[in-house]
């Protein structure tokens, strides 16, 4: 799982909480996906407000205050690895980058359906 991910998972849900046993036979068990709730319906600013020390974070342009509310190390590394997945090779840390990479978070989270306000994504 990338960093991506964790951020997503870590606002919205964990994807491998959508797997649900059910019995299928009497005698045998069968593991299916359950039908998640899909992002669109959840809403990334309440998500993040409703997180213990929302209130101290400026979570809403800092992509390290970011990572830091949804419990990831926001070090250059892992903001270098995120950068790379979501398409900049040649990240250095740079203040202009690390809004860059916020703006790429929010809009990624926008483009797989969560309720991001345009605000955000500007």
């Amino acid at each position: 799982m990338g960093i991506f991910s964790s951020i997503k998972n870590a606002i919205f849900g964990d994807d491998d909480d959508k797997k649900v046993e059910h019995e299928a036979k009497p005698a045998s068990k069968t593991v299916e996906t359950a039908r998640p709730r899909p992002v669109s319906t959840m809403d990334l600013e309440e998500a993040l407000d409703n997180k213990p020390g929302s209130d101290k974070l400026n979570w809403r342009t800092s992509i390290v205050d970011l990572m830091k509310l949804v419990g990831i190390d926001p070090s250059y590394e892992n903001r270098k690895e995120l950068a790379a997945e979501l398409g900049d090779n040649y990240y250095s840390g740079t203040a202009e980058e690390n809004i860059w990479l916020h703006r790429q978070v929010m809009a990624k989270i926008a483009a797989e359906g969560g309720k991001v306000p345009r605000s955000l994504l500007d």
